[in-house]
């Protein structure tokens, strides 16, 4: 097992980066995509909310939380280091792009005058609208 690590990569051929947060097995516990084009956000995606759903959930309460904040990255992330405009970042610096691409993304999904979600609290109504 190692500690968690959180680090960036840059796809040139798709024009995205990708912040990984991993969990001790090496695996992405949170991941953000970033647009490098226009710098918008299209994934924030946390193993714990995913778990979260797949246990309290069903199937349209997973597909809705996936339209909203991407798929998570599966497998392991070892190697990480050798992939293009590769970084290690700072328990801050990453959740400072959390912060604001959740943000983004809750916003761009809720109608005007909603509540956005907000961590695991906001997966009960995911839950609840499945129902």
């Amino acid at each position: 097992m190692t500690p968690p690590t959180r680090f960036r990569m840059y796809y040139e051929d798709e024009d995205l980066w990708l912040y990984f947060e991993t969990d001790e097995e090496g695996w992405a516990a949170r991941h953000i995509e970033i647009r490098g084009k226009d710098a918008h956000p299209v994934t924030a995606a946390s193993l714990d909310e995913v778990l979260h759903l797949r246990d309290h959930a069903d199937v349209p309460a997973m597909l809705r939380y996936e339209h909203r904040y991407g798929v998570l990255a599966e497998g392991s992330l070892d190697g990480w280091q050798d992939q293009p405009h590769a970084a290690e970042l700072t328990a801050e610096e990453f959740d400072c792009l959390w912060t604001e691409a959740r943000r983004t993304l809750e916003a761009r999904a809720e109608p005007a005058g909603s509540a956005g979600l907000a961590g695991l609290s906001g997966l009960a109504g995911l839950a609840d609208e499945a129902l």
